[in-house]
């Protein structure tokens, strides 16, 4: 299996705003998603943001400890464990967790405090078998731009 790890370098929008328009990008795909922070404020704000996101587009979401965790679209825990069986994993609170790779395509968002880890983690899979890497900057218009 391959994984695709994709860098998202927080710039200009809270971490909140990204994970709300990439859960959007994955329900779209018809793909469920995990929500990882070690955080409960964090995905408690996360949370809140998907259900947000309007009354057409709201996104169904719930906590891996709570009820039907299984049956939830967009899955929000402190583990990389997919009760509900998503093959995609969000890292929204900057830290790299090595489960992340049994995923099909692992999301990292980081800001600045978390740029030297991400630089590590990046040189660190560049000789990882059957990972491929992206990296995602955002520029000043608000536009996410791939490279790397």
């Amino acid at each position: 299996m391959t994984t695709r790890v994709d860098f998202y370098q927080l710039s200009r929008d809270p971490v909140e705003r990204v994970a709300v328009m990439l859960a959007r990008k994955v329900l779209q795909a018809g793909q469920r998603l995990l929500v990882v922070s070690e955080d409960p404020g964090q995905r408690a704000v996360i949370g809140r943001e998907l259900w947000r996101a309007g009354p057409e587009e709201f996104l169904a979401n719930g906590e891996a400890d709570g009820a039907y965790a299984e049956c939830q679209p967009i899955l929000l825990s402190d583990r990389a464990e997919a009760a509900n069986g998503a093959r995609m994993v969000l890292l929204a609170d900057g830290k790299w967790r090595p489960e992340a790779l049994q995923f099909e395509r692992a999301l990292l968002l980081f800001g600045a405090a978390e740029t030297e880890a991400a630089r590590a983690l990046w040189r660190e899979l560049d000789d990882a078998e059957g990972v491929t890497r992206e990296i995602h900057k955002q520029d000043e218009g608000g536009r996410w731009r791939a490279g790397g």
